[in-house]
Protein backbone atom coordinates (compact mmCIF):
# COMPACT_ATOMS: atom_id res chain seq x y z
CA UNK A 1 0.00 0.00 0.00
CA UNK A 2 2.78 2.42 0.87
CA UNK A 3 4.37 2.13 -2.28
CA UNK A 4 0.96 2.50 -4.02
CA UNK A 5 0.28 6.24 -3.02
CA UNK A 6 4.05 7.04 -3.19
CA UNK A 7 3.33 6.90 -7.02
CA UNK A 8 3.26 10.28 -7.98
CA UNK A 9 3.05 9.99 -11.87
CA UNK A 10 0.32 7.35 -11.09
CA UNK A 11 -1.30 9.89 -9.16
CA UNK A 12 -0.81 12.97 -11.76
CA UNK A 13 -2.49 10.46 -14.41
CA UNK A 14 -5.25 9.75 -12.40
CA UNK A 15 -6.19 13.75 -11.70
CA UNK A 16 -5.16 14.47 -15.03
CA UNK A 17 -7.42 12.30 -17.31
CA UNK A 18 -10.55 13.22 -16.14
CA UNK A 19 -9.69 17.04 -16.65
CA UNK A 20 -8.74 16.49 -20.32
CA UNK A 21 -11.67 14.55 -20.73
CA UNK A 22 -14.30 17.43 -19.52
CA UNK A 23 -11.86 20.10 -21.89
CA UNK A 24 -12.97 17.54 -25.03
CA UNK A 25 -16.14 17.16 -24.03
CA UNK A 26 -18.97 18.69 -25.68
CA UNK A 27 -20.19 22.06 -24.11
CA UNK A 28 -23.90 21.04 -24.22
CA UNK A 29 -25.20 18.33 -22.73
CA UNK A 30 -27.31 15.69 -24.49
CA UNK A 31 -30.53 13.88 -23.17
CA UNK A 32 -30.43 10.30 -22.69
CA UNK A 33 -31.10 7.94 -25.42
CA UNK A 34 -33.35 5.97 -23.65
CA UNK A 35 -35.90 9.58 -22.40
CA UNK A 36 -38.92 9.66 -25.33
CA UNK A 37 -39.26 13.29 -26.65
CA UNK A 38 -42.80 14.38 -27.03
CA UNK A 39 -43.45 15.95 -30.83
CA UNK A 40 -44.84 19.24 -29.78
CA UNK A 41 -48.31 19.51 -31.57
CA UNK A 42 -48.83 22.81 -33.56
CA UNK A 43 -50.17 26.10 -31.98
CA UNK A 44 -50.64 29.20 -32.56
CA UNK A 45 -49.62 30.09 -29.00
CA UNK A 46 -45.92 31.11 -28.55
CA UNK A 47 -43.58 28.83 -27.07
CA UNK A 48 -43.10 29.89 -23.18
CA UNK A 49 -39.80 31.22 -22.35
CA UNK A 50 -37.88 30.02 -19.48
CA UNK A 51 -37.43 30.86 -15.99
CA UNK A 52 -34.51 33.11 -15.46
CA UNK A 53 -31.58 31.34 -13.95
CA UNK A 54 -31.75 32.08 -10.00
CA UNK A 55 -28.70 33.63 -9.16
CA UNK A 56 -25.95 31.58 -7.41
CA UNK A 57 -26.37 33.66 -3.75
CA UNK A 58 -30.01 32.69 -3.93
CA UNK A 59 -28.53 28.61 -4.03
CA UNK A 60 -27.01 29.42 -1.01
CA UNK A 61 -28.29 27.21 2.29
CA UNK A 62 -27.38 27.85 5.70
CA UNK A 63 -27.87 24.67 8.16
CA UNK A 64 -25.69 23.22 11.26
CA UNK A 65 -25.85 21.86 14.92
CA UNK A 66 -24.65 22.28 18.35
CA UNK A 67 -24.05 19.55 21.26
CA UNK A 68 -24.13 20.41 24.41
CA UNK A 69 -22.27 18.02 27.34
CA UNK A 70 -22.10 16.95 30.61
CA UNK A 71 -19.87 13.98 31.18
CA UNK A 72 -19.27 13.66 35.52
CA UNK A 73 -22.04 11.82 36.28
CA UNK A 74 -21.69 8.41 38.31
CA UNK A 75 -17.64 9.44 38.05
CA UNK A 76 -15.06 6.88 39.52
CA UNK A 77 -12.11 8.81 39.21
CA UNK A 78 -11.32 12.79 37.62
CA UNK A 79 -8.24 11.89 37.23
CA UNK A 80 -9.24 10.10 33.71
CA UNK A 81 -9.55 12.05 30.77
CA UNK A 82 -8.92 12.08 27.16
CA UNK A 83 -7.43 15.12 25.64
CA UNK A 84 -8.22 14.48 21.90
CA UNK A 85 -11.72 13.51 22.23
CA UNK A 86 -13.52 15.76 25.00
CA UNK A 87 -12.01 17.71 27.11
CA UNK A 88 -14.88 18.31 29.71
CA UNK A 89 -14.24 14.53 30.70
CA UNK A 90 -12.25 14.37 33.97
CA UNK A 91 -11.40 16.87 37.17
CA UNK A 92 -13.10 20.62 36.87
CA UNK A 93 -14.98 19.35 33.58
CA UNK A 94 -18.53 21.08 34.02
CA UNK A 95 -21.40 21.56 31.62
CA UNK A 96 -19.42 22.06 27.69
CA UNK A 97 -20.11 22.83 24.37
CA UNK A 98 -19.03 20.07 22.40
CA UNK A 99 -19.54 21.67 18.89
CA UNK A 100 -21.48 24.35 17.37
CA UNK A 101 -21.30 24.25 13.76
CA UNK A 102 -22.60 26.68 10.34
CA UNK A 103 -22.21 25.16 7.36
CA UNK A 104 -22.65 27.60 3.89
CA UNK A 105 -23.55 25.37 0.94
CA UNK A 106 -24.56 25.52 -1.98
CA UNK A 107 -24.06 24.92 -6.14
CA UNK A 108 -22.75 28.26 -7.59
CA UNK A 109 -22.42 26.62 -11.21
CA UNK A 110 -23.50 23.48 -12.54
CA UNK A 111 -20.35 21.99 -12.12
CA UNK A 112 -18.71 23.86 -8.84
CA UNK A 113 -20.24 23.87 -4.98
CA UNK A 114 -18.96 24.94 -1.90
CA UNK A 115 -18.73 24.20 1.56
CA UNK A 116 -17.70 26.30 4.45
CA UNK A 117 -17.99 24.86 8.12
CA UNK A 118 -17.22 26.89 10.93
CA UNK A 119 -17.28 26.10 14.38
CA UNK A 120 -17.82 27.94 17.10
CA UNK A 121 -17.81 25.60 20.28
CA UNK A 122 -13.56 25.39 20.07
CA UNK A 123 -11.13 26.27 22.66
CA UNK A 124 -7.85 28.21 22.29
CA UNK A 125 -4.74 29.79 24.88
CA UNK A 126 -7.32 28.42 27.69
CA UNK A 127 -10.48 30.41 26.59
CA UNK A 128 -13.76 28.81 25.14
CA UNK A 129 -15.92 29.57 22.01
CA UNK A 130 -13.37 30.57 19.48
CA UNK A 131 -14.61 30.52 15.94
CA UNK A 132 -12.49 27.99 13.97
CA UNK A 133 -13.04 26.77 10.04
CA UNK A 134 -13.49 23.43 9.89
CA UNK A 135 -14.32 22.86 6.48
CA UNK A 136 -13.82 25.17 3.45
CA UNK A 137 -13.50 23.79 -0.15
CA UNK A 138 -15.08 23.51 -3.47
CA UNK A 139 -15.83 20.56 -5.43
CA UNK A 140 -15.49 20.26 -9.24
CA UNK A 141 -17.50 18.12 -11.29
CA UNK A 142 -15.74 16.85 -14.06
CA UNK A 143 -18.28 15.33 -15.86
CA UNK A 144 -21.92 16.44 -16.32
CA UNK A 145 -23.49 13.34 -14.50
CA UNK A 146 -21.13 14.82 -11.58
CA UNK A 147 -19.18 11.17 -11.36
CA UNK A 148 -15.69 12.31 -11.78
CA UNK A 149 -15.25 15.45 -9.26
CA UNK A 150 -11.74 16.99 -7.49
CA UNK A 151 -12.26 18.31 -4.27
CA UNK A 152 -10.27 21.42 -3.29
CA UNK A 153 -9.58 22.82 0.12
CA UNK A 154 -9.49 21.66 3.45
CA UNK A 155 -11.79 18.95 3.96
CA UNK A 156 -12.16 15.56 5.56
CA UNK A 157 -9.11 12.94 4.30
CA UNK A 158 -10.73 9.94 2.45
CA UNK A 159 -9.46 7.45 5.36
CA UNK A 160 -11.62 5.40 7.10
CA UNK A 161 -15.24 4.73 8.02
CA UNK A 162 -16.23 6.57 11.28
CA UNK A 163 -13.49 9.42 10.32
CA UNK A 164 -16.05 9.88 7.65
CA UNK A 165 -19.14 10.17 9.45
CA UNK A 166 -20.50 13.72 10.66
CA UNK A 167 -20.41 14.08 14.45
CA UNK A 168 -24.08 15.20 14.04
CA UNK A 169 -24.72 11.36 12.92
CA UNK A 170 -22.65 9.24 15.26
CA UNK A 171 -23.92 7.34 18.33
CA UNK A 172 -20.75 7.16 20.70
CA UNK A 173 -20.44 10.53 21.81
CA UNK A 174 -16.56 10.66 20.70
CA UNK A 175 -14.96 8.86 17.59
CA UNK A 176 -12.58 5.97 18.83
CA UNK A 177 -8.75 6.56 19.43
CA UNK A 178 -7.82 4.21 16.89
CA UNK A 179 -8.26 5.38 13.80
CA UNK A 180 -9.42 9.10 14.84
CA UNK A 181 -5.38 9.18 15.87
CA UNK A 182 -4.69 8.68 11.89
CA UNK A 183 -6.26 12.41 11.45
CA UNK A 184 -7.24 14.11 13.85
CA UNK A 185 -9.83 16.68 13.50
CA UNK A 186 -10.70 14.07 10.45
CA UNK A 187 -9.21 17.51 8.21
CA UNK A 188 -6.17 18.46 6.10
CA UNK A 189 -5.66 21.03 3.29
CA UNK A 190 -5.25 19.16 0.06
CA UNK A 191 -6.80 17.96 -3.58
CA UNK A 192 -8.55 14.80 -3.50
CA UNK A 193 -10.24 12.85 -6.66
CA UNK A 194 -13.57 10.94 -6.12
CA UNK A 195 -15.31 8.72 -8.34
CA UNK A 196 -18.89 6.58 -7.91
CA UNK A 197 -21.39 6.04 -10.64
CA UNK A 198 -24.80 7.43 -10.24
CA UNK A 199 -26.37 4.51 -8.37
CA UNK A 200 -23.95 4.64 -5.66
CA UNK A 201 -23.99 8.16 -5.36
CA UNK A 202 -27.78 8.00 -4.70
CA UNK A 203 -27.01 5.37 -2.51
CA UNK A 204 -24.60 7.32 -0.63
CA UNK A 205 -27.69 9.77 -0.10
CA UNK A 206 -30.27 7.33 1.00
CA UNK A 207 -28.09 6.67 3.73
CA UNK A 208 -27.88 9.86 5.56
CA UNK A 209 -30.72 10.89 4.57
CA UNK A 210 -32.65 7.87 5.89
CA UNK A 211 -30.70 8.13 9.21
CA UNK A 212 -29.17 5.28 8.77
CA UNK A 213 -26.57 6.97 10.01
CA UNK A 214 -24.09 6.97 6.42
CA UNK A 215 -20.60 9.02 5.47
CA UNK A 216 -22.11 10.79 2.78
CA UNK A 217 -20.62 10.74 -0.64
CA UNK A 218 -16.81 10.21 -0.25
CA UNK A 219 -17.19 8.53 -3.68
CA UNK A 220 -16.65 4.22 -3.73
CA UNK A 221 -12.75 5.37 -5.16
CA UNK A 222 -10.67 8.64 -3.61
CA UNK A 223 -6.89 9.27 -4.11
CA UNK A 224 -5.37 12.19 -3.01
CA UNK A 225 -2.62 14.33 -1.94
CA UNK A 226 -2.51 16.52 1.66
CA UNK A 227 0.28 18.40 3.31
CA UNK A 228 -0.16 15.80 6.25
CA UNK A 229 -0.18 18.28 9.33
CA UNK A 230 -3.75 17.84 9.88
CA UNK A 231 -6.54 20.72 9.36
CA UNK A 232 -5.59 24.29 10.71
CA UNK A 233 -1.78 23.95 10.85
CA UNK A 234 0.33 24.92 8.97
CA UNK A 235 2.62 22.56 6.17
CA UNK A 236 5.88 21.85 8.21
CA UNK A 237 8.33 19.98 5.59
CA UNK A 238 8.61 19.62 1.99
CA UNK A 239 6.87 16.40 1.24
CA UNK A 240 3.15 15.48 1.16
CA UNK A 241 0.99 12.88 2.55
CA UNK A 242 -0.78 10.65 -0.09
CA UNK A 243 -4.31 8.93 0.31
CA UNK A 244 -6.44 6.42 -1.13
CA UNK A 245 -9.87 4.72 -0.57
CA UNK A 246 -11.99 2.43 -1.96
CA UNK A 247 -15.26 1.36 -0.22
CA UNK A 248 -18.59 0.16 -1.96
CA UNK A 249 -22.53 0.43 -0.56
CA UNK A 250 -24.17 -2.88 -1.61
CA UNK A 251 -28.17 -2.96 -1.21
CA UNK A 252 -29.01 -6.83 -0.80
CA UNK A 253 -32.40 -8.20 -2.27
CA UNK A 254 -34.52 -7.74 1.27
CA UNK A 255 -33.59 -3.75 0.87
CA UNK A 256 -30.29 -4.11 3.42
CA UNK A 257 -27.42 -1.71 2.92
CA UNK A 258 -23.93 -3.50 3.48
CA UNK A 259 -20.74 -0.93 2.84
CA UNK A 260 -17.06 -2.49 3.02
CA UNK A 261 -14.03 -0.38 2.36
CA UNK A 262 -10.26 -0.43 2.59
CA UNK A 263 -8.24 2.82 3.00
CA UNK A 264 -4.32 3.99 3.37
CA UNK A 265 -1.98 6.62 3.37
CA UNK A 266 1.73 7.20 3.72
CA UNK A 267 3.59 10.46 4.27
CA UNK A 268 6.42 12.06 6.56
CA UNK A 269 5.05 14.05 10.02
CA UNK A 270 6.87 16.70 12.17
CA UNK A 271 5.78 16.75 15.96
CA UNK A 272 3.69 20.32 17.05
CA UNK A 273 4.77 19.98 20.35
CA UNK A 274 7.94 17.97 21.82
CA UNK A 275 9.47 18.49 25.80
CA UNK A 276 13.30 19.92 25.42
CA UNK A 277 14.90 16.82 27.18
CA UNK A 278 13.25 14.18 24.89
CA UNK A 279 15.36 12.49 22.19
CA UNK A 280 13.63 13.02 18.80
CA UNK A 281 13.80 13.28 14.85
CA UNK A 282 13.39 15.80 12.67
CA UNK A 283 10.52 13.74 11.06
CA UNK A 284 8.77 10.25 11.65
CA UNK A 285 7.26 8.12 8.84
CA UNK A 286 3.41 8.12 8.97
CA UNK A 287 2.19 5.26 7.15
CA UNK A 288 -1.55 3.25 7.51
CA UNK A 289 -3.94 0.84 6.34
CA UNK A 290 -7.81 0.40 7.34
CA UNK A 291 -10.42 -1.82 6.84
CA UNK A 292 -14.28 -0.97 7.50
CA UNK A 293 -17.35 -2.96 7.57
CA UNK A 294 -21.03 -1.59 8.01
CA UNK A 295 -24.54 -3.29 8.07
CA UNK A 296 -26.90 -0.45 8.38
CA UNK A 297 -29.75 -0.54 11.07
CA UNK A 298 -32.25 -1.73 9.31
CA UNK A 299 -33.45 -2.60 12.49
CA UNK A 300 -30.16 -4.58 13.82
CA UNK A 301 -27.15 -2.94 12.46
CA UNK A 302 -22.83 -3.40 13.00
CA UNK A 303 -19.78 -1.48 12.25
CA UNK A 304 -16.45 -2.70 12.90
CA UNK A 305 -13.14 -0.68 11.67
CA UNK A 306 -9.34 -2.11 12.20
CA UNK A 307 -5.56 -0.04 11.61
CA UNK A 308 -2.63 -0.84 11.35
CA UNK A 309 0.69 0.77 10.71
CA UNK A 310 3.58 3.19 11.75
CA UNK A 311 4.33 6.70 13.29
CA UNK A 312 5.72 8.50 15.72
CA UNK A 313 5.42 7.24 20.12
CA UNK A 314 6.86 8.15 22.75
CA UNK A 315 9.44 5.53 24.89
CA UNK A 316 9.03 5.77 28.29
CA UNK A 317 12.26 3.81 29.06
CA UNK A 318 14.22 5.74 26.86
CA UNK A 319 12.86 8.99 26.99
CA UNK A 320 12.67 9.02 23.49
CA UNK A 321 10.54 9.37 20.64
CA UNK A 322 10.36 6.68 17.48
CA UNK A 323 9.15 5.56 14.92
CA UNK A 324 7.12 2.95 16.27
CA UNK A 325 4.55 -0.05 15.04
CA UNK A 326 1.04 0.98 16.07
CA UNK A 327 -2.75 -0.85 15.95
CA UNK A 328 -6.51 -0.75 17.13
CA UNK A 329 -10.19 -0.92 15.90
CA UNK A 330 -13.71 -1.25 17.12
CA UNK A 331 -16.71 -3.15 16.61
CA UNK A 332 -20.22 -1.45 17.40
CA UNK A 333 -23.95 -3.18 17.61
CA UNK A 334 -26.89 -0.90 17.43
CA UNK A 335 -31.00 -1.02 16.88
CA UNK A 336 -32.95 1.36 15.34
CA UNK A 337 -36.77 1.28 16.40
CA UNK A 338 -39.00 3.83 15.19
CA UNK A 339 -42.27 4.39 17.13
CA UNK A 340 -45.03 7.19 17.26
CA UNK A 341 -42.94 9.25 14.76
CA UNK A 342 -39.56 9.02 16.68
CA UNK A 343 -36.67 7.09 16.59
CA UNK A 344 -35.04 5.14 19.36
CA UNK A 345 -31.70 4.13 19.12
CA UNK A 346 -29.57 1.92 21.54
CA UNK A 347 -25.67 1.08 21.28
CA UNK A 348 -23.04 -0.66 22.31
CA UNK A 349 -18.86 -0.62 21.51
CA UNK A 350 -15.55 -1.91 22.10
CA UNK A 351 -12.70 -0.38 21.38
CA UNK A 352 -8.76 -1.03 22.01
CA UNK A 353 -5.58 1.46 20.56
CA UNK A 354 -2.23 0.73 21.05
CA UNK A 355 0.38 2.97 19.91
CA UNK A 356 1.19 6.97 20.15
CA UNK A 357 -0.89 10.16 19.04
CA UNK A 358 1.32 12.26 16.42
CA UNK A 359 -0.57 15.90 17.44
CA UNK A 360 -0.21 15.53 21.00
CA UNK A 361 2.76 16.65 23.57
CA UNK A 362 5.55 14.29 22.78
CA UNK A 363 3.52 12.29 20.35
CA UNK A 364 2.53 10.43 23.49
CA UNK A 365 2.03 7.00 23.91
CA UNK A 366 -1.39 5.31 24.31
CA UNK A 367 -2.88 2.39 25.55
CA UNK A 368 -6.72 1.91 25.36
CA UNK A 369 -9.74 -0.44 26.10
CA UNK A 370 -12.67 0.95 26.72
CA UNK A 371 -16.42 -0.03 26.85
CA UNK A 372 -19.44 2.06 25.87
CA UNK A 373 -23.36 1.65 25.80
CA UNK A 374 -25.97 4.20 25.19
CA UNK A 375 -28.84 5.15 23.55
CA UNK A 376 -29.65 7.96 21.31
CA UNK A 377 -33.29 9.07 21.18
CA UNK A 378 -35.00 11.50 18.75
CA UNK A 379 -38.70 12.79 19.67
CA UNK A 380 -38.03 14.94 16.32
CA UNK A 381 -35.70 15.74 13.79
CA UNK A 382 -34.47 19.33 15.37
CA UNK A 383 -33.44 18.10 18.76
CA UNK A 384 -31.50 14.61 19.83
CA UNK A 385 -31.06 13.34 23.62
CA UNK A 386 -27.79 10.72 23.98
CA UNK A 387 -27.03 8.93 27.47
CA UNK A 388 -23.73 6.78 27.43
CA UNK A 389 -22.18 5.09 29.95
CA UNK A 390 -17.90 4.51 29.56
CA UNK A 391 -15.68 2.20 31.46
CA UNK A 392 -11.89 2.81 30.23
CA UNK A 393 -8.67 1.97 31.30
CA UNK A 394 -6.08 4.28 29.39
CA UNK A 395 -2.40 4.78 29.51
CA UNK A 396 -0.98 7.88 28.19
CA UNK A 397 2.37 8.68 28.62
CA UNK A 398 4.72 11.47 27.96
CA UNK A 399 7.68 13.42 29.19
CA UNK A 400 6.01 14.59 32.48
CA UNK A 401 3.50 11.78 32.86
CA UNK A 402 5.74 8.43 32.73
CA UNK A 403 3.46 5.75 34.55
CA UNK A 404 0.30 7.61 34.32
CA UNK A 405 -2.44 4.97 34.05
CA UNK A 406 -6.07 4.91 34.77
CA UNK A 407 -9.22 3.34 35.36
CA UNK A 408 -12.82 4.77 35.86
CA UNK A 409 -16.38 4.46 34.62
CA UNK A 410 -19.18 7.75 34.32
CA UNK A 411 -21.97 8.75 32.81
CA UNK A 412 -22.64 11.10 29.64
CA UNK A 413 -25.12 13.12 28.84
CA UNK A 414 -25.62 15.10 25.20
CA UNK A 415 -27.92 17.35 24.01
CA UNK A 416 -27.95 18.17 20.65
CA UNK A 417 -30.29 20.88 18.71
CA UNK A 418 -30.30 20.49 14.72
CA UNK A 419 -30.89 23.55 12.74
Amino acid sequence: MPSLLRNARWLAAILVVPIVAVAQAPRDSVAPASVERPTAAPSAKPAAQPAPARPWYDRISLRGYAQLRYNRLLETNPSLNCSQCDRSIGNNGGIFLRRGRLVISGDVHPRVSIYIQPDYGTDAAGSLHYLQLRDAYFDLSLDTKKEHRLRIGQSKVPFGFENLQSSQNRLPLDRNDALNSAVPNERDMGVFYYWASTKARQRFKILVDSGFKGTGDYGVFGLGVMNGQTANRPEANNSLHTVMRLSYPWRLANGQFVEAGISGYNGRFVLPAKSANVRSLPEYQDDRVAVSFTWYAQPFGVVAEYNWGKGPEFVSGTRSIDDRSLQGGFVQAMYRWRTHGQVIQPFARLHSYHGGKKVEQDARHYEVHEAEAGVEWLPFSNFELTAQYTSSDRVFEDAATIGNHQKGRFLRLQAQINY
